[in-house]
């Protein structure tokens, strides 16, 4: 429950058609078996304490009471349990009969919520037997209690606010406008629904499509608790297919026929996020009831799958086909700029390190858009202080690689000259002596920019923005900035993508070997001829950051949230224990507010993911924020050890 964790389950028990006191007894057999692995939210199917299939039996008085008097058995059974429950059963108010789903919790009653549209087509003949729910709640006592019922209902838990529950029961979801549209909008989080949807050959991939589509689009949880083994197989057969889906995701889902029940914990703070960013999601609860409920508010423990690489697709088919999307999305942008600006050259800074060799491979790829010779693409290598001999070897061999023109500019006589001019001391290496060297490299790509009608191509990455990790007005500046929207991790998997799909084998193999290279600005002294400032030692790890920097920016989530998050991802791995966790952590955070300046002064470049920092587009913040409060949020999380 903490954290907006919510442990849900869909459930399918085994049933006997009309057997009401049966049925409570399977419910409530599962139901405590859910509360004992810490389920705060039990959906069971349609018409679950009498069956499906029960037909004309359902205008029987007998068994319209065996449903009561089974409603009161699992009543009584949720009082000792901390959990929110529904079930299905025929209730009859005023005269008629109406499909219902009753929502219960510690004995409490909280209301019945009768189905909106009811299937008369094909094998179902609902009309026959029932009536349609209406929008307008009224109070009707049911087993002792006076309860609400309308279709107009939301259940909020008082202790967490954003899990607040709607309620719809099968056909609605089919239909071309289902109720839990109006749920979503009215402030429902989650939606549960009790489905008694038979098998038929491909209807799981549909029903699966409908509820990732439904929760994608309301920006919610969906849970799909669906009838199974037990109804009645005279004309039709039951697969108990339980689903459980979130924003769009499937999180947990039992195979047709398999038994068992779906089963993970939904992010309620999540959907509020979503919301909030999204200006499309106008809410309306006009006509809405709402019901508040009481849970404990404990810790619940995560099964569900914390990602540690969030912006790189797992499986390699998509990620080939992730990656050769995002090279085309940055070499169509950077063709746009060039074409406009009818710009004669793209010159770019090679280093032999990791992002310019991805710019300059976004820049062959313009060129190529563009019908333009790549001999058009500027490679200016500039050696100094601290460039070893493998990056600079691997620049040039890249860029013989790709036929794109090559010169070599050694700055180190104009950073001479420039630390006499400010009165620098060479032998103090400080951050005066780095970003010299960085500034001076800027100053020369853009009057060579100037000299050849071309435009700068900027190399810099998203987590290095995000960081502040960037020279201001030296690489944190150019004419267009490919990179600025790739995360460092994932510039990674496109070197490698290219390094796949590689026109020779000498490409490849220095495209691997840049893999390889440590990540360095390579400004200070190499040592024995080897790399000596390794950014990873400094900032820490990409991977972390890429981490940390997806949930702050994509969901807004605080810091106690993403460290248990982060604990949840890294789990397992020996070099990130919960102190390295928390220290780099606190440095992003620290970085992420001191170098907000950086950010608000960037070149244009192209957005290629849900994330991105330019001050134009996504990320908008004052350059004089105070980390006080996530700082001060830090503190209070506790560290073993």
């Amino acid at each position: 429950m903490k954290d907006g964790f919510l442990k849900a389950a869909a459930l399918s028990p085994s049933l006997r058609v009309a057997d009401c006191n049966y049925n409570a007894s399977q419910i409530v057999s599962q139901l405590q078996d859910a509360a004992a692995r810490g389920v705060r939210l039990a959906v069971f199917p349609e018409f679950c304490l009498t069956g499906y299939t029960c037909g004309d039996l359902f205008l029987q008085r007998t068994l319209q009471q065996g449903a009561l008097d089974a409603l009161q058995t699992v009543l009584d059974a949720s009082r000792e349990l901390d959990v929110v429950v529904l079930v299905g059963l025929p209730l009859l108010v005023r005269g008629k009969l109406y499909n219902c789903a009753a929502v219960l919790c510690g004995g409490r009653l909280l209301g019945l919520v009768p189905k909106t549209y009811l299937p008369n087509y094909g094998e179902f003949y609902e009309k026959r037997q029932f009536t349609p729910g209406s929008t307008e709640v009224e109070n009707v006592t049911v087993c002792g209690q006076e309860v609400p019922f309308g279709t107009s209902l939301l259940f909020r838990c008082r202790q967490m606010p954003s899990f607040v529950l709607g309620v719809e029961i099968c056909e609605d979801l089919w239909s071309a406008l289902p109720p839990s549209t109006f749920h979503t909008l009215a402030g429902a989080t989650v939606i549960a629904n009790l489905s008694a949807s038979d098998e038929t050959v491909g209807k799981a991939e549909y029903r699966r499509a409908l509820v990732s589509n439904q929760s994608a689009r309301l920006l919610c949880g969906y849970l799909y608790a669906s009838a199974g083994h037990g109804e009645s197989t005279q004309d039709m057969v039951f697969a108990g297919h339980d689903l459980i889906a979130e924003n769009g995701a499937l999180l947990a889902e039992t195979s047709p026929f398999e038994g068992g029940w779906a089963e993970t914990e939904l992010d309620c703070q999540r959907m509020e996020s979503e919301r909030a960013r999204n200006t499309s999601f106008e809410p309306s609860a006009e006509g809405y009831l709402t019901v508040d409920f009481d849970l404990a508010l404990t810790e619940t423990k995560l099964s569900r799958w914390v990602d540690p690489t969030p912006f790189i697709p797992h499986d390699e088919h998509r990620r080939a086909e992730r990656c050769e999307l995002i090279l085309k999305m940055q070499a169509d942008g950077l063709a746009k700029r060039l074409e406009h600006a009818h710009a004669k050259t793209a010159v770019i800074g090679i280093s032999g390190g990791l992002d310019s060799c991805l710019a300059l491979l976004v820049a062959v790829r313009a060129m190529k858009q563009l019908g333009r010779p790549t001999s058009d693409v500027l490679a200016v290598t500039m050696p100094c202080f601290g460039t070893t001999h493998r990056t600079r070897s691997n620049a040039e061999i890249l860029c013989d690689e790709l036929a794109v023109s090559f010169t070599e500019i050694d700055i180190a006589n104009t950073v001479h000259s420039h630390f006499k001019d400010i009165g620098q001391d060479e032998s103090v290496l400080d951050v005066t002596f780095e970003n010299g060297q960085a500034r001076v490299r800027t100053l020369e790509l853009m009057d060579t920019a100037n000299r050849t009608g071309g435009l700068v191509v900027g190399t810099g990455d998203l987590s290095e923005l995000a960081l502040g990790w960037a020279t201001y007005n030296g690489d944190h500046m150019s004419m267009y900035g490919v990179n600025a929207g790739v995360p460092k991790t994932l510039v990674r998997h496109l070197v490698q993508y290219e390094a796949d799909i590689a026109a020779s084998a000498e490409l490849r193999r220095v495209l691997l070997d840049i893999l390889d290279t440590p990540v360095s600005p390579e400004l200070l002294p190499a040592k024995d001829g080897e790399i000596s400032q390794k950014t990873e030692d400094l900032v820490g790890p990409y991977e972390l950051h890429d981490f940390y920097l997806y949930y702050v920016l994509r969901f807004g989530f605080g810091p106690s949230k993403i460290f248990r998050l982060a604990k949840a991802a890294f789990a397992g791995r020996a070099e990130y224990p919960d102190k390295v966790l928390y220290k780099w952590l606190r440095n992003f955070y620290w970085r992420f507010f001191a170098q907000q300046f950086k950010r608000s002064c960037l070149p244009d470049g192209p957005k290629v993911g849900s994330v991105t920092l330019s001050p134009r587009g996504d990320w908008r913040m004052p350059s004089d924020a105070a980390a006080a409060l996530w700082l001060a949020e830090l503190e209070q999380i506790p560290l073993k050890g």
